[in-house]
Formats: structure tokens, C-alpha cells, sequence
């Protein structure tokens, strides 16, 4: 069995660099020391819990930048204008005007809309999308991108301002400023996203529920250049990770409800009627939340282990996983996030 040592190549928490600093006729005049941190990205999503009229402002909002978003998307097909700045040049007036939105609203959907045609092209070029003439192929690449009613449009820090002591916000609508709406996150987000927050935030919603994404830089913990000894991991599907310890991080339970949830998706399926289709749409949203959270469990309770006993964390390496088992259409959680949540703990946890 092959193994990754996720701990056997050093990487510098931060770096010590000498910076020269001129005095006059521009000698060198002293040394200063810059310790150069190496930063780990951390989305921290929190709650909102806006009354109905607030939160009617903000579906409003949402529904007229998504609008505007699909409008500059069509201008940007038809004129061949898929860089933020020539798209700027024929659609920022018209959006400001017609939907009402502001000067740094109107921005953001230039910018969101150049970012999807980005992204559409980098699929497309490493064939995500199929191979080029297929018919799914040509069916990304020859009509304009649309954005959905609800998708998530970001916020930078003149249009979202946050009281994280009192747990309220003030933020840009199409109605005005909307001050006071309440949110809720646990102690660890508040504490991390008043230290650490930098950059934009993500407006979305979901199933009737508010949520604001807010991009955390948190600095990389330096990491156990020397530990005295390794924890290896054994991933798999049955058991979705057994430590050399001889703990089994799954179960029957675990089991039993992939099995149904197999069974049930299948019975949808056949049905294949329009109630049966949102009925799927929401199991697989919720099968997703599920193995999100037992991933982070997991990879919690492996780095905390790891950091307590001072060793480092081996990875069983995952190369052709579905070419080895005998049914890969029956993996209901692949155990590859698992091993990318592992290694965002160690690096901001430090084991």
C-alpha cells in the first residue's frame, strides 16, 4: 500500500527576509527584518437573520444584480467583450441605470460575469465540458452564460460593513442601506472572522435561508519539522479512514444510511416526474452537507491526535481508486476530500 508523509517535507510557516531601506543620495541605511507569513484561505459562512422586509430588500437586490449579471452576460457573448474592461465600457451604464444599482454593485456584476466566462473557459480546455464538437460541449461554449435568480453575489468591505461584538451587519440593497440585520455563528467563526477576514464576501441563499461567505486569511501554523513518529491513515469506502492506531472512523450506521439513500435515489429516478426531481435535488443537497460534515469530523479528530502525540500524518495514496474497486458507480463518498480537509486542518491547527 502506498503512503503520502504529509508531515516529511518541511514548509516554512514564514520566512525571514532582509530588506534594505535607502537613506539619503539612496545608500543603505539599516536592515529591517520582514517575517513574510505563508496564509491558509478559509471560507467562514455565517447565518443571517433578517426580519421579512429586510429580507425582502435583499431578495430584491439579489434578483436585479442576477438580472444584470445574465443582461452583461448576453453583451459580453454578442460583442466577443469577456474582460472586465471591455465588458465595463458597454454594459456599466446601462446596468447602473436600469436596475438601479450602485457604482460598486454594478462592478461586482461586470466582474462576476467576466469571472464565469473565465471559469467556462478553463473547463473547457481541460475537457471537463467533454471533447470539443461534442454535443455537451457545444452546448457550454455556443449560448451566453445565464446566472439563476439566487445566485450568490459578492459584497467588498464599502458595501457590507460588520459589528461582530453586537452580531449585526449593515448592508447594500437596491432599497438603500439596511442596518441591523442579525446574524449567528458560533464562537470560533466570530473569533476568526474578526481577526483574520480580508477580501470580499458572498451573498447567497438557500432554501428560504440567508448565509454570508466571508474569505478568511488565517497564517499557516508552522509545521512538525521532526515528529517522532507517524500516524498513518488508511482511506477507503467501506471505512472511510482507519488510523494505524487501530481506530475505524465509520460504521454500520454510516453504512446502513448510504444504502438507503442508494435505494431511495434510484426509486426517484425511475419515477422521473417533476415532484420526484425536486425531491432529489434536495436529498443530494442534504447527502452532500452530510459528508461534508463527517469529512470535517474526521480530519478534526486525525490532526488533533496527530498534534497530541507529536507526530506527523501519513495519507495512503488515492491514485486510481476507481479503476480498483470492482463497482466504482457505488461510491457514495469518495474518500479524496477527506484528504484535502486533513491537510487545511494541519496547516491552520499545525500538528
Amino acid at each position: 500500500m502506498a503512503w503520502k508523509a504529509a508531515a516529511s517535507s518541511p514548509l516554512p510557516g514564514c520566512a525571514v527576509a532582509p530588506c534594505a531601506v535607502s537613506g539619503r543620495g539612496g545608500r543603505p541605511s539599516r536592515e529591517v527584518t520582514e517575517r513574510v507569513a505563508v496564509i491558509v484561505k478559509l471560507v467562514v459562512q455565517i447565518r443571517l437573520l433578517p426580519t421579512p422586509v429586510q429580507a425582502a430588500a435583499l431578495e430584491a437586490s439579489l434578483r436585479a444584480c442576477n438580472e444584470a449579471a445574465t443582461w452583461a452576460s448576453q453583451v459580453a457573448f454578442d460583442k466577443d467583450a469577456k474582460k472586465n474592461f471591455a465588458l465595463r465600457k458597454r454594459a456599466y451604464r446601462e446596468i447602473k441605470s436600469r436596475w438601479g444599482l450602485g457604482a460598486q454593485a454594478a462592478q461586482h456584476v461586470i466582474k462576476k460575469t467576466c469571472d464565469a466566462y473565465a471559469a467556462l473557459q478553463a473547463n473547457l480546455k481541460v475537457g471537463r465540458l467533454g471533447r470539443p464538437g461534442s454535443k455537451r460541449y457545444r452546448r457550454a461554449a455556443e449560448k451566453p452564460i445565464a446566472f439563476r435568480m439566487e445566485s450568490a453575489q459578492p459584497y467588498d468591505d464599502r458595501m457590507l460593513s460588520r459589528q461582530i461584538s453586537e452580531r449585526r451587519i449593515s448592508i447594500w440593497t437596491t432599497a438603500g442601506r439596511v442596518k441591523g440585520v442579525a446574524f449567528t455563528a458560533s464562537a470560533e467563526q466570530l473569533a476568526t472572522l474578526a481577526c483574520y477576514r480580508r477580501g470580499e464576501s458572498d451573498l447567497l441563499v438557500r432554501d428560504g435561508m440567508w448565509f454570508l461567505n466571508a474569505t478568511c486569511e488565517v497564517p499557516e501554523q508552522p509545521p512538525n519539522t521532526d515528529p517522532v513518529d507517524f500516524l498513518g491513515i488508511d482511506l477507503g469506502i467501506v471505512n472511510i479512514a482507519t488510523t494505524s492506531d487501530g481506530e475505524i472512523m465509520a460504521g454500520r450506521e454510516l453504512n446502513r444510511i448510504r444504502v438507503r439513500e442508494r435505494k431511495l435515489r434510484a426509486k426517484l429516478q425511475r419515477k422521473d416526474t417533476p415532484s420526484a426531481r425536486r425531491r432529489l435535488k434536495r436529498r443530494r443537497r442534504k447527502e452532500a452537507r452530510r459528508v461534508k460534515d463527517i469529512n470535517h469530523k474526521i480530519a478534526k479528530h486525525v490532526v488533533a491526535e496527530a498534534e497530541r502525540t507529536a507526530r506527523g500524518i501519513a495519507l495512503e495514496d488515492l491514485t486510481g481508486i476507481r479503476q480498483r474497486v470492482r463497482r466504482p458507480e457505488q461510491l457514495p463518498q469518495h474518500p479524496r476530500p477527506c484528504v484535502g480537509v486533513v491537510a487545511t486542518r494541519g496547516r491552520v491547527n499545525g500538528p
